[in-house]
């Protein structure tokens, strides 16, 4: 089962709630997203440690072969 945009926006948000998520449909399958996420929290952090915090938020989500999504080219910063 796929993950819908609006679903995938509201886990980010939801974790990211002060941040800035832009999502993209990369295939128009509901399987193969871009997101960037830029948020206050990542300050500090590097890039590993961001990512994880968004994977984190993604709830199960990309768990292997189970996951509604399948693939997330991921950008993530503080702002600027």
């Amino acid at each position: 089962m796929a993950i819908s945009v609006v679903e995938l926006e509201t886990l980010l948000k939801q974790s990211f709630p002060d941040g800035q998520v832009t999502i993209t449909d990369l295939a128009g399958d509901g399987n193969h997203y871009a997101a960037e996420v830029i948020d206050e929290s990542f300050r500090g952090l590097n890039r590993v440690q961001q990512q994880r915090a968004v994977y984190a938020a993604l709830k199960g989500k990309m768990d292997g072969s189970h996951g509604e999504l399948h693939a997330l080219a991921l950008t993530t910063k503080a702002p600027e």
